[in-house]
C-alpha cells in the first residue's frame, strides 16, 4: 500500500491499523467514516508514530485519541 497518496482507501486503512495498534475498545468511537482527505497529513504524522512505539501510556492513549477526535470531520 502506498501511503503517500491521499486517498479515502489510505486514510481507512491508516484509522484501522491504529484502532489496532491501540486497541481500541470503543472501536464505534473511531471510524475511518470520520476522516476525510483534507486531514490526511496529520492523520499519517499520527499513524507513523503509533506504529513506531511498541507501547503507550495512558496519558499517551488519551492524547492520541484527543488528537485524532480533532480531526474528525466536522
Amino acid at each position: 500500500m502506498n501511503l503517500s497518496e491521499k486517498s479515502i482507501e489510505n486514510v481507512e486503512y491508516m484509522i484501522e491499523q491504529i484502532k489496532e495498534k491501540l486497541k481500541v475498545l470503543n472501536l464505534g468511537a473511531i471510524k475511518p467514516s470520520h476522516f476525510d482527505e483534507d486531514m490526511y497529513e496529520e492523520l499519517k504524522e499520527i499513524y507513523d508514530m503509533v506504529l513506531r512505539k511498541n507501547s503507550f501510556s495512558p496519558n499517551e492513549m488519551q492524547a492520541l485519541v484527543e488528537e485524532l477526535g480533532s480531526l474528525r470531520k466536522k
